[in-house]
């Protein structure tokens, strides 16, 4: 898929695992999904013209350089009788579930390094996917981590107090949201033409790299119209509609009598004739 595709997926799926790991709160559940729409675009690293690659410029760049080596290194050491004669550096060694699991355990062990390390993978998470959404994700998140400082602080305690309180908030749940946005766009990859190969290195049918996809009909061309008028409008509604609070709000505007009077008539107005 592409970055933005990948992106929104990772929204959506930070803000459906959000309570699954205890975050209930507009206050924790935004700035956990969007550091998984974030992470949901590193993958890509392994390739030079993704959006995590040009993200930061050279810097980036030379990270995406260094993970496209190591990539093909891994693929050439590693890769099964069946296994296609490629390089290897792009949905491969970044594009798997040990990958996902390993930096995930890595962003949660930074919590032994202080707080402001756990800060400083939260952050880079965000402006990541702010870099393919848009402004309004950064004015979501800072809205609510104002909310989390001064908002919901208890009486007597300073916003220094409430700050390492956020803070420390973020640690408890910073690996998740890394391992998570990653494995989503592993999953997104295994929807498309090319699949995925995300189990390494479970061997399938002679090959190491088994790249898993959808049957033949259900797959969809990356950057393709499925993508673009289905899949993306779909994450989009999604994205709305998982936000705490939004659907409740929606089932009870549509459960008030009046207006469900009002879209009574509208389609017995459509749908009634006489034969």
């Amino acid at each position: 898929m592409m970055g933005r595709s990948h992106a929104l997926s990772g929204w959506v799926a930070g803000l459906a695992v959000a309570p699954l790991v205890g975050l209930t709160s507009v206050a924790e559940v935004v700035p956990f999904a969007a550091a998984t729409a974030g992470y949901a675009l590193v993958p890509d690293l392994d390739h030079p013209g993704a959006s995590a690659s040009r993200f930061l410029g050279p810097l980036t760049g030379l990270i995406s350089a260094v993970v496209r080596r190591f990539s093909g290194a891994l693929y050439s050491l590693t890769k099964g009788p069946r296994d296609e004669d490629g390089t290897g550096r792009h949905r491969h060694a970044s594009h798997t579930l040990v990958a996902a699991i390993g930096l995930g355990f890595l962003a949660a062990s930074l919590g032994d390094r202080g707080k402001w390390a756990v800060l400083a993978v939260a952050l880079a998470g965000l402006l990541l996917a702010v870099h393919v959404l848009g402004d309004w994700l950064l004015a979501a998140v800072v809205g609510a981590g104002a909310w989390t400082v001064f908002g919901a602080a208890l009486p007597g305690t300073t916003a220094a107090d409430a700050l390492q309180a956020g803070l420390s908030g973020i640690g408890g749940w910073i690996g998740v949201a890394v391992g998570l946005g990653m494995f989503t766009h592993c999953l997104g990859d295994s929807l498309t033409r090319s699949g995925c190969p995300w189990l390494w290195p479970l061997p399938i049918r002679g090959e190491t790299w088994y790249e898993l996809r959808l049957p033949k009909l259900l797959r969809f061309r990356t950057g393709g119209w499925v993508e673009r008028l289905l899949i993306a409008p779909a994450l989009l509604a999604a994205g709305v509609l998982l936000l705490p609070g939004v659907y409740p709000f929606i089932i009870s505007t549509i459960s008030d009598g009046e207006t469900t009077q009002s879209v009574h008539r509208i389609f017995s107005g459509l749908f009634s004739w006489n034969v």
